[in-house]
């Protein structure tokens, strides 16, 4: 963890509870936006106008929230206008870190990218980030800030699915209030848990949005809002395609898998088969990290299952590809 600009201790997973011992997520620090002309956004003090090859994205692959903002990245066909550099799986006692030094930053550890962007932060150096190499400052670490960002905020640049359109913007809004503290962030409050009410309670929600969410699309509907793509599906999908490998048995959300809601497994495959989504899922490296997690798992073993359907190793194999690709060299 980083106190006022340096690293002061080894990373953990669990930096505040709540009163009845519940995991309590750190809030986003950089909320600055780029948008088509530079002005700012929604939050933060400043703007960054759109250009192509601009910016760069870090990331980790076990990541729900980074992965976000690799898929909006894909969707919006922004993959040669945005670089990315991705860090390894595990994380070490100084979190997360670079296989060989940050090619546009030069930093081996993701905290030191937060220390040169703010001497006086402190917290945990969080993935993603969205980086601006004309400037050298951090504009985001929020994920959602992000993958909005990409929706819109590079313009013409960007093309694709509209994931965030106007006439829904209140339903999605709503959805993802409800999705992201039950669900997303549920199976962390399961697992990050440091009481027997905590857990228990985070695990209900887990279960009764999952319920939920497979009613919603058991009436056949291809997504969340019908035959639109939006970006609930995708904040969706990056939990469902780790909830098995990861969620179940590591955060011990073990009353039902993904595999057996018939409409939320359809759902999340057909997310997978978007174009350029497949080569943001690496279930090595989704097990690799979640497993690293000392807290949970001293020993650090990681186990050889489950048999994924959808993860047969030649597909796996294409993600690890597509990882090492991701990385620039």
């Amino acid at each position: 963890m980083l106190v006022n600009g340096r690293w002061t201790e080894d990373w953990q997973p669990v930096q505040a509870k709540d009163e009845t011992g519940g995991f309590v997520r750190q809030i986003s620090s950089f909320r600055n936006w780029v948008t088509p002309d530079g002005r700012p956004g929604p939050t933060g003090d400043d703007g960054f106008r759109a250009e192509a090859g601009r910016y760069h994205l870090h990331v980790a692959l076990i990541c729900p929230w980074a992965s976000r903002t690799l898929i909006g990245r894909a969707l919006k066909g922004l993959d040669d206008a945005i670089s990315v550099s991705v860090v390894e799986p595990e994380l070490s006692p100084q979190g997360w870190r670079f296989a060989a030094p940050d090619p546009v930053t030069g930093a081996t550890y993701m905290h030191e990218i937060y220390s040169a962007a703010d001497p006086a932060f402190t917290g945990r150096a969080t993935v993603p980030i969205l980086y601006d190499k004309a400037t050298d400052r951090i504009v985001s670490n929020e994920s959602a800030d992000i993958l909005r960002m990409l929706n819109s905020g590079f313009g013409t640049i960007a093309h694709g699915p509209d994931l965030y359109p106007e006439d829904l913007r209140a339903g999605i809004d709503a959805l993802n209030d409800r999705i992201y503290p039950r669900l997303n962030n549920g199976v962390y409050r399961a697992g990050f848990a440091t009481t027997q009410v905590a857990y228990e309670a985070a695990f209900d929600d887990v279960f009764a949005e999952l319920d939920a969410l497979e009613a919603r699309l058991s009436d056949g509907r291809a997504w969340l809002f019908g035959d639109r793509l939006t970006e609930t599906d995708v904040r969706l999908f990056v939990t469902l395609v780790r909830f098995d490998a990861a969620y179940h048995g590591l955060f011990k959300c073990n009353l039902r898998r993904i595999a057996d809601y018939p409409a939320l497994q359809a759902h999340m495959l057909r997310v997978l088969a978007l174009p350029g989504v497949r080569g943001t899922v690496s279930l090595d490296h989704i097990k690799r990290g979640y497993y690293s997690v000392k807290a949970l798992n001293p020993l650090g073993l990681v186990p050889k299952g489950p048999e994924l359907a959808w993860a047969r190793r030649d597909q796996d194999q294409d993600g690890a590809d597509e990882a090492r690709h991701l990385s620039p060299s």
